[in-house]
């Protein structure tokens, strides 16, 4: 078997993420798979911040996509949002035909757990990949904002590649389970995690409030604001608005005292918590709650019943 066939039969592994493509905790990702020697890596990022933009799709205007310089990869930087990285690159229209085996969605700076899926691109971006039947994995790293930096980013990565090997062998065996992708969550600690753990989703949710502010500075530490390579701020100030006469600003805040906690043992945010790597394996569904079924068929009835009296 010649070199090129060598390198074709390798698994292709694409990454994209919600941070950004410069973002530390995807290039720590890249380097490692690329340091491997096991895969064909592909990158298609946001070429910004894309943080908390939830499942949104770009509809109105096409999407550009310029090569990036990421070494041992083929990286694209896309204007757009994670799903719409993760479904372009899975088209097989970017990467000449290819369409990879596994798409890995980080590593995001704060967890993602229990009802803040929701809310995150990380998760969108193997979502959309599930969606399409192809395999994916979103892994977010428990960024302590103050205490945490750039290096913990790198043990995540570390800690995570063991299951990443994991899942492309059962890929490759044609055992991995189609019904659903994986919400990878690593601790603070990531040196000293104490395992992987499966878990379910939880109920977590930190109440995210607002403030009057007089800044347009983000209220939230993103890979650009963190405390992790003050180079990497060196020209955001000249990227903020300036401030516009009688308009009001507004930033959200975290309400640290108004957080729904889980009481449940096997739940993500909990063992997180506890100093595991959380696994969960989640669907792109909401589930019926069948307690509430009843009551609303009930419901239903009787609002049809108030309807058609009303209409005499």
């Amino acid at each position: 078997m010649d070199g090129g066939a060598i390198v074709a039969s390798r698994p292709a592994v694409m990454v994209t993420n919600d941070d950004g493509i410069d973002a530390p905790g995807l290039r720590f990702l890249v380097d490692l798979l690329v340091a491997s020697d096991r895969y064909r890596v592909f990158v298609c990022a946001p070429d910004s911040d894309n943080s908390g933009v939830s499942h949104s799709i770009t509809w109105l205007r096409p999407l550009s996509a310029r090569r990036a310089e990421i070494t041992g990869a083929t990286a694209f930087a896309v204007s757009g949002t994670p799903a719409d990285c993760a479904s372009l690159g899975i088209s097989g229209k970017l990467f000449d035909g290819m369409i990879p085996d596994l798409v890995i969605s980080g590593i995001n700076i704060g967890s993602n757990c229990g009802y803040h899926t929701v809310y995150s691109g990380t998760v969108a971006g193997a979502r959309e990949a599930f969606l399409y039947g192809v395999p994916s994995v979103a892994i977010s790293y428990d960024w302590k904002a103050g205490k945490s930096n750039a290096n913990d980013l790198k043990l995540a990565a570390d800690a995570c590649l063991p299951l990443i090997n994991a899942v492309l062998n059962e890929i490759k065996a044609k055992t991995y389970p189609e019904d659903s992708f994986l919400n990878v969550d690593v601790p603070s600690d990531a040196v000293n995690h104490k395992g992987f753990k499966i878990t379910k989703q939880g109920k977590y949710m930190a109440r995210i409030g607002w403030e009057r502010t007089h800044s347009h500075r983000p209220a939230l530490e993103t890979y650009q604001t963190s405390n992790m390579d003050v180079d990497s701020v060196s020209g955001y100030a000249n990227n903020i608005p300036s401030h516009v006469e009688n308009e009001l600003l507004f930033k959200r805040v975290i309400n640290r005292n108004n957080v729904v906690r889980e009481e449940e043992e096997d739940v993500d945010h909990r063992v997180l918590q506890e100093g595991y790597i959380t696994v969960t394996p989640i669907t792109a569904l909401s589930h019926t709650v069948s307690e509430d079924v009843s009551f609303f068929k009930e419901w239903l009835t009787h609002l049809a019943e108030h309807s058609s009296s009303s209409s005499l």
